[in-house]
């Protein structure tokens, strides 16, 4: 198959591409879903080429990570890594049918489309590239699921990786929606499920009863008292915004009538932290109050309880050195001296945790992400073809 693959100059290879996105954005996978119709497709067009792949399993067997090696195997290569899940499109006013990717005044529309199928895409496009060159180091494709729900993934198949193959690959490149600029700084989050038990009484009662929903008021002025605290005497790194750790109560919801003392209160708060907090000790501190708070109920109600749960294991911050030699390799493939940090999680702490050198870097806006009518512009697709044809040539 290698005989009759060509080089393609970039604007015809980004049309590929086009086609390919296009092809990926046809399948719904949301974040929770299985993703085996995506995945099928991804591995077909794999075979196709003769890439042996390996996959990545959940413990039901439902979803699967993808990669693979191209090119021989010897130490120091390169991972190129993304999601197939997407967010949901629900309740959003969109123009355009979000799963059947649209073409307008050269912008790409559809669920997807820079979030992140459009650096799948570019890899994918690139694929009979690399076949064709003479690669002196290896490139992997690693594809995840479940990142648009908690990162559930990217741990297990950064490990996959590293335990595979006989060589140890050294950069890993995510290719989150950065308008092809290098992030080398991200937050770390994690979201925990609060629930309050106690036991229903007339409202008359409430001085010696005990309300969940007095307790979780509680609880919330604690994590906004905790926020206050890490502001004023917390780490500090100016190129997040905010510039410090957050926690925020997104969900509250308790009680049945006005006159009933709230049996049952449920509150679910995030922890978004940068990577020099402590974030296992900041939410170690939290459920030590609670259980504080249990054992003072407890004296009134001996039914009294608060359980948490965390929604999906922590994920880890990335904070690569601004001088470490993958964002200088990175930079080489896009022309651009600009560094960033973002707010938001993504896989490229997990992949730094499993001896990666990390980064993110990939074509589109983070702007259009999660939102109504996402797109991605096709000048940015292009750029992305034409960051993974650098990376052919510079390891060719």
């Amino acid at each position: 198959m290698q005989s009759t693959i060509n080089h393609y100059p970039t604007k015809k290879k980004s049309l590929l591409a086009q086609e390919i996105l296009a092809k990926l954005i046809a399948f719904p996978v949301l974040g929770g879903q299985s993703n085996d119709s995506i995945a099928d497709w991804i591995e077909n067009y794999l075979t196709e080429y003769d890439i042996p792949f390996h996959n990545v399993y959940n413990a039901e067997r439902t979803k699967r990570c993808i990669h693979c090696r191209i090119g021989p195997a010897v130490d120091n290569g390169v991972v190129l890594s993304g999601h197939t899940d997407v967010v949901p499109v629900e309740g959003q006013d969109w123009q355009t049918d979000p799963f059947k990717m649209v073409e307008k005044a050269g912008k790409l529309y559809g669920r997807g489309t820079c979030d992140m199928k459009g650096f799948i895409a570019c890899c994918l496009a690139c694929l009979p590239e690399m076949m064709a060159a003479d690669l002196k180091k290896p490139i992997y494709f690693a594809f995840s699921y479940d990142e648009e729900i908690g990162c559930w993934s990217g741990h297990a198949l950064a490990k996959s990786i590293m335990d595979t193959y006989e060589e140890t690959p050294r950069f890993a490149i995510i290719g989150e929606p950065s308008e092809m600029e290098v992030i080398t700084g991200q937050k770390g989050m994690g979201t925990l499920e609060v629930v309050l038990a106690s036991r229903g009484a007339h409202s008359s009662k409430i001085y010696t009863e005990a309300s969940t929903i007095y307790e979780a008021a509680k609880l919330v002025n604690w994590l906004e008292n905790k926020m206050e605290e890490l502001i004023l005497n917390g780490e500090k790194d100016t190129r997040f915004t905010p510039p410090h750790s957050t926690l925020h109560v997104g969900k509250f919801h308790g009680g049945i009538a006005h006159n009933i003392v709230a049996d049952k209160c449920t509150i679910v708060w995030d922890l978004r932290t940068l990577p020099k907090d402590n974030a296992i000790a900041i939410m170690g501190e939290f459920k030590d109050y609670c259980a504080e708070r249990v054992a003072i109920m407890r004296k009134k109600v001996p039914e009294f309880n608060i359980t948490s749960k965390e929604w999906f294991p922590f994920v880890v911050p990335l904070d690569t050195p601004d001088d470490a030699p993958v964002v200088k390799f990175v930079q080489q493939l896009t022309d651009s001296t600009i560094i960033n940090a973002v707010s938001y999680a993504s896989e490229a702490g997990q992949f730094a945790a499993e001896g990666f050198e990390a980064v993110i870097c990939g074509p589109g806006s983070i702007e259009q992400a999660h939102r109504a009518n996402e797109f991605i512009e096709m000048e940015q697709l292009e750029k992305g073809v034409l960051f993974v044809q650098k990376l052919i040539t510079k390891l060719s």
